[in-house]
């Protein structure tokens, strides 16, 4: 053991000594030595690094030392970055139905139109010599490089609001930390300064810095932290938008307030500093709390599914990067009084959970512009399946409408042409039956399993036969009834697997979406004039430009308006004395037709008058489930369906005018028609009765004088069996005495009040 030193006189050892023994007996006072004089060296020779890099980059302030840079100096020569900025969905008045999502939220806005604080706040903490310096800010550069050689590391970039715009600005301005970087950076932001105003430098910056919470550029700030625009930003709220760009995540005021608050008041001290505050208004505004209100204009959408529907059309059109982040301002058809109405009628009518889905399409049938779209699932929110333009349903006794219109295009007047009410088989094999499994026949029964023998084509409409239309579109043709589906304005695929047009199609096997059909009847509704539906009038770019090909009314004639006009008569009978009745009654002249699949797994209702067009479906959206027991009762056509209807359109067209239906100019011309399958109690075909048409048409009219087709009263009515006619082919019922050709119709009476075409049509 070392004894210790005497305490005597004696002779002092050297300091080195000194230090070196009492290292040894202190090891924590020797390790901190150590560390300092490492320590020592980076800050040496970070002081030189930054002294060297700020000689570099005000040399690049000279004209010199921007030239020398050559091609890197050059803001030609870069690409500009793309900042992008939402685009905007309008419903018809001017309402914003929505923000299309996106990964940046911005909305660019003039300095004008930004509140007086703002710029202030941002040039006191960011930038407070912006008005004096020509892109780079020497003291600023000093001040920075005393801060970095204090703290040891580089806190402080000493860069200026115009350095910071051009790294926002430009592609190719890297963020690394060199002194290479810096220079270029600096020799841009001094051409940049040079080329353009202060006013539209700050303006710039403003409108790309990134201030958290995705939003980019004070507009998106303002709306995402105050639900308010920059323009209507008070004195605190600006100082705190001003101080999040340096730190973004730090002072993030919904994750960090107190943070936040603390930065805010920061930014008050500068504003002090340079003068844009008094002390008084320091103290008053520093007491203040944040007072957040999170904004919903980039998240909440109005109206999801009409939303949905114009944003799927937008990208197939433009693509999907230009959609959601190229600034369109989206200005549509929509009407936000009918869109409420519409969701009040669905609500009202299904109030419970459990209860079935309901979709309602409406279109202005003189020019396409669709004017509500909505859905409802009861119990579930967010469902971004959109019932009202994607799903496809069988359309039931809806698309008995087309055979109609079919027949009568082909000269079949309804009123004087009988049918029979029975029950009805068909089948190509002579042995097909309904009872095997899977059935081998088509056996089409009543909704109600009831028959009246031979009745006219009207009356059935009334009535909604399903044998009547049964035999009618095997007279008329599975692929004629098609081809007037399509020109009406069907246009999903109305074949089987197989690509043929079958019997059932006549009474609704295929499956359409409700927007189809209501513009398919839309198109009865304008005369037998097709209107290609559509949700969007223009579109904005954000450099101004507008298309406003979206707005085009693109209108054709589809059938002849005598067509359209005689199957309307039929379908407003529909409503007052058949299976519209009484929910459809609206007061007004109005033509409808229900619609009920089998075993009431989709409901509809179609109808129309002269103004607007709705159809109505109601159903389970994920699977076929019969409706049985909805409220008590089994769902048809004309229960909840034309309830919907009648709620929808009763208020809808209450500030309308009341309108009736314009008698045509085109008659139709009516002929003698004896169906082959008219009277027909049960029949099986053979390729031989057919000539191998695999859908059964038979072809051909019977022109002959006993063919039914005048204005005599029917023969008696057979009377009907509960099961069809066990003989392959049963002879027809005796036909009605021969009648004359009706007579011709008269002219239209000139005294008819005819509404104006287009105007006062609004787009």
């Amino acid at each position: 053991m070392t004894p210790p030193p005497p305490r005597g006189g004696g002779p002092r050892p050297p300091a080195r000594a000194r230090s070196r023994a009492a290292d040894d007996l202190h090891p924590r006072r020797r390790r901190h030595r150590r560390r300092s004089r490492v320590t020592r060296r980076p800050r040496f020779a970070l002081a030189a690094a930054i002294v060297v890099s700020a000689a570099a980059v005000l040399a690049a302030g000279t004209f010199t030392g921007a030239a020398t840079l050559g091609s890197n100096c050059d803001l030609d020569a870069l690409t500009p970055a793309r900042i992008g900025e939402n685009s905007f969905v309008y419903a018809r008045n001017g309402d914003v139905l929505g923000s299309i999502p996106a990964e940046k939220n911005r909305q660019p806005v003039g300095l004008r139109r930004m509140s007086r604080w703002l710029p202030k706040a941002t040039i006191a903490i960011e930038d407070r010599r912006f008005y004096q310096h020509g892109g780079i800010d020497a003291e600023g550069i000093a001040r920075a490089l005393i801060e970095d050689i204090r703290a040891g590391k580089v806190v402080q970039g000493g860069s200026t609001i115009t350095q910071q715009l051009v790294r926002n600005l430009y592609k190719n301005v890297s963020r690394e930390r060199t002194v290479e970087r810096k220079v270029k950076e600096a020799c841009l932001a001094i051409k940049l300064n040079r080329t353009h105003t202060k006013d539209w430098i700050l303006g710039a910056y403003l409108n790309a810095v990134y201030y958290g919470s995705q939003a980019y550029g004070v507009e998106a700030a303002a709306q995402t932290y105050f639900s308010k625009s920059a323009r209507r930003l008070d004195l605190v709220q600006s100082a705190l938008l001003a101080g999040l760009p340096q730190a973004p995540s730090r002072y993030d005021p919904f994750r960090n307030p107190t943070a936040a608050l603390i930065r805010r008041n920061g930014v008050l001290r500068a504003m002090v500093a340079t003068g844009a505050i008094t002390q008084k208004q320091y103290a008053r505004a520093a007491a203040q709390p944040l007072r957040l209100k999170a904004g919903k204009l980039y998240k909440e959408i109005k109206e999801q599914y009409f939303f949905g529907f114009v944003r799927d059309a937008l990208i197939e059109e433009y693509g999907a990067e230009t959609v959601r982040s190229g600034g369109l301002r989206v200005h549509t058809t929509i009407d936000p009084r009918l869109q409420k109405i519409a969701g009040h009628s669905i609500k009202s009518t299904f109030p419970y959970k459990n209860d079935p889905a309901a979709a309602l399409v409406s279109i202005d049938p003189r020019n396409g512009a669709i004017r509500a779209m909505a859905a409802e699932t009861p119990g579930k929110k967010g469902n971004q399946f959109n019932l009202a333009s994607q799903a496809r349903r069988q359309a039931g006794s809806t698309f008995k409408t087309f055979v109609l219109a079919a027949a009568v295009a082909e000269g079949i007047n309804p009123e004087s042409t009988y049918y029979l009410s029975a029950p009805f088989r068909y089948s190509t094999d002579p042995e097909g039956s309904c009872d095997d499994e899977p059935p081998t026949a088509w056996c089409p029964e009543t909704y109600d399993e009831s028959y009246i023998g031979t009745t006219s084509i009207a009356n059935a409409t009334l009535r909604s036969d399903n044998t009547v239309y049964a035999r009618l579109t095997l007279d008329v043709g599975p692929a004629k009834v098609a081809a007037m589906a399509r020109k009406l304005g069907i246009r999903s695929s109305l074949k089987t697997k197989d690509g043929a047009y079958v019997p059932s199609l006549g009474l609704g096997s295929a499956e359409v979406s409700p927007l189809e059909m209501a513009s398919a009847y839309a198109t009865l509704a304008a005369g037998g004039i097709y209107s290609r539906p559509r949700a969007i009038k223009k579109v904005v770019f954000a450099d101004g430009k507008v298309d406003r090909s979206w707005g085009e009314v693109k209108r054709e004639r589809a059938i002849p308006d005598g067509v359209a006009y005689e199957v309307t008569k039929i379908l407003e009978r529909n409503i007052h004395s058949g299976t519209g009745w009484p929910n459809a009654v609206i007061g007004r002249p109005a033509a409808g037709k229900t619609g009920t699949t089998d075993n009431h797994t989709d409901a509809w209702f179609c109808g129309y008058t002269p103004n607007l067009t709705t159809t109505v479906w109601v159903g389970y959206p994920r699977a076929q489930v019969p409706m049985t027991s909805v409220h008590g009762i089994r769902v048809a056509g004309g229960t909840f369906p034309a309830e919907i209807w009648g709620k929808f359109m009763r208020e809808a067209l209450s500030p309308a005018p009341v309108l009736s239906w314009r008698l045509p100019s085109d008659w139709p011309n009516w002929i003698s028609f004896r169906g082959r399958y008219a009277m027909s109690g049960g029949y099986s075909t053979s390729d031989d009765d057919h000539d191998g048409y695999s859908s059964g048409y038979s072809g051909g009219y019977d022109s002959g004088p006993s063919s039914g087709g005048g204005t005599s009263e029917p023969p008696p009515a057979p009377t009907p069996k509960p099961t069809p006619a066990p003989a392959p082919a049963p002879a027809p019922a005796p036909a009605p005495a021969p009648a004359p050709a009706p007579p011709p119709p008269p002219p239209p009476p000139p005294a008819e009040p005819v509404p104006p075409p287009e105007p006062p049509i609004s787009p």
